[in-house]
């Protein structure tokens, strides 16, 4: 038997001997009258009162000699030192502290008090066991190299952390701060979007097609309707029909599914926020989208400078603007303005770049976008004027035949916001979604499908519309500095280690 196993086996003992005691190991109630935090700010009064003080939380350090233990308890706000003497709690309920092990969540009443050697202490009247763990939890080793403390335990390894993610918070409570900063955040969000008389609503995550964006979907069977149904890959043909019902300003923060690779910047479930604004058009979601940013820098890392990667993006300066044609003349030395497909494919071509079968100009301007320049935005920047044929569902600038009114604001080389004059015009609607329909044939596994209940709904006619939609898994890995979207999704998925 390995020593993990002994030091379970001991455990399941000391359950036993609680059972034996009768005493339930796994009461349905607790009660406390102070969070630890409490207890420490309010030390002096409490010191001076001797009031009778109940904490709860988990044991995370422990040493017992007799008839004398010492102890620490955490909860989410704190840590404090636990002394408890027999001659204080009895007998019977001493039996109880040692049938404790590091890990058991427990109840302690007494009083606040300073010891000998003047550590602030909870003398215990009382030790409750409030669950008993079975499970030793991992030591934290540390070892010092060059004058400096480095950490070698398991929960170091980056796979086990993203694995078993209630030991990472347990072990590493720095890590929390990522998703304090997350619900911040996302808070912030529908604060900001309130404000400008935005209404949240809810719209369906299975679906009967899929579209709003260029990706593969999941796909499941509802066994009473005996239909497929797809999880969705995005939320913009809902929220456009909302618009069509008569709201002026509606948005979403959702999970979205595609069914794509997995990177440092991509998970297979994110979470997004999509909204859409009648009566305006891609100036107005330019406006909101720096607002909606630089408002969350303030409020949330109450700075309008972040530090990410090693890099200090300022936001207190207007986010730069730029056409993509432009920005591949810039960093690839190249025109594509005349959208002439055999001399855009030679270049990309020349540069060994794959071409899909399916690909026109358009795509092939997108293509060298990607190779040229992308990696290079690092300061924020909305990119726009995008072709067509990768557009679908945006509207054409005014004087062209195949640029839309899109951007997308990159950030230190990714994508972190995607927005459109909102297409409204159902019979171009239509001929675009028929030219989707021939890149599917053609090999496109990620062209949008034909969705008639969404054509009819745009038949009724939609006011001019602003569309935005944002990746806010990304926006956390910029706000919190961090290079991994699985460091920003608690339980983000991994591949079966068996």
């Amino acid at each position: 038997m390995d020593n993990r196993n002994q030091l379970m086996q001991a455990r399941r003992q000391k359950l036993q001997r609680l059972e034996d005691m009768q005493v339930n190991a796994y009461p349905n109630r607790s009660y406390r009258t102070h969070i630890i935090s409490e207890l420490i700010t309010h030390k002096a009064e409490l010191l001076a009162s001797e009031e009778e003080v109940s904490i709860t939380g988990r044991l995370v350090a422990l040493r017992r000699q007799g008839k004398v233990g010492f102890g620490n308890v955490a909860d989410e706000s704190g840590n404090i030192q636990i002394f408890v003497r027999r001659d204080n709690t009895g007998e019977e309920n001493y039996d109880v502290f040692k049938a404790c092990d590091l890990g058991d969540f427990v109840q302690i009443d007494g009083i606040c008090f300073v010891t000998q050697m003047g550590e602030y202490s909870v003398k215990a009247a009382k030790v409750t066991m409030l669950c008993k763990a079975l499970r030793p939890l991992p030591v934290v080793k540390e070892k010092v190299v060059d004058g400096k403390t480095i950490r070698y335990d398991e929960f170091h390894d980056i796979e086990t952390r993203y694995r078993k993610r209630y030991l990472d918070l347990l072990l590493n409570p720095e890590h929390k701060h990522s998703f304090v900063t997350r619900a911040h955040l996302i808070s912030g969000m529908r604060h900001f979007l309130e404000n400008r008389g935005f209404l949240e609503v809810e719209t369906p995550v299975l679906t009967p097609l899929y579209g709003g964006a260029q990706a593969r979907p999941f796909l499941t069977h509802h066994n009473t309707l005996d239909i497929t149904l797809y999880m969705r890959i995005a939320i913009e043909l809902y929220l456009k029909r909302l618009i069509v019902g008569g709201f002026e300003r509606v948005y979403e923060i959702g999970k979205v599914f595609r069914n794509e690779g997995m990177d440092r910047s991509h998970n297979p479930e994110f979470t997004l926020l999509e909204l859409y604004q009648a009566y305006t058009d891609l100036d107005g979601m330019i406006e909101l989208t720096e607002s909606l940013i630089k408002h969350l820098a303030k409020s949330v890392l109450h700075s309008d400078k972040i530090e990410c990667n090693g890099v200090e993006l300022d936001f207190s300066v207007p986010f730069r603007q730029a056409t993509m044609l432009d920005l591949i003349k810039e960093y690839a030395g190249f025109d594509a303005s005349d959208f002439d497909f055999e001399r855009i494919k030679a270049f990309c071509l020349e540069h060994k770049m794959e071409i899909e079968p399916s690909a026109g100009s358009g795509k092939l301007i997108e293509l060298l976008f990607d190779h040229f320049v992308e990696p290079k935005l690092i300061q924020p920047t909305f990119v726009l004027d995008y072709p067509r044929e990768i557009s679908p569902l945006a509207k054409l600038k005014p004087g062209e035949t195949e640029i839309v009114e899109r951007f997308e604001l990159f950030i230190l080389g990714n994508e972190y916001a995607n927005a459109f004059t909102e297409l409204n015009d159902p019979v171009d609607q239509r001929e675009r979604l028929e030219d989707q329909v021939k890149m599917r044939e053609m090999g496109d596994s990620e062209a949008n499908v034909m969705d008639e209940d969404f054509l009819e709904a745009m038949e009724y006619g939609m006011p001019p519309t602003g569309g935005l939609g944002i990746g806010i898994d990304r926006l956390i890995m910029l706000f919190t500095n961090n290079t991994s979207i699985k460091e920003v999704i608690l339980f983000p998925q991994m591949k079966p280690e068996n």
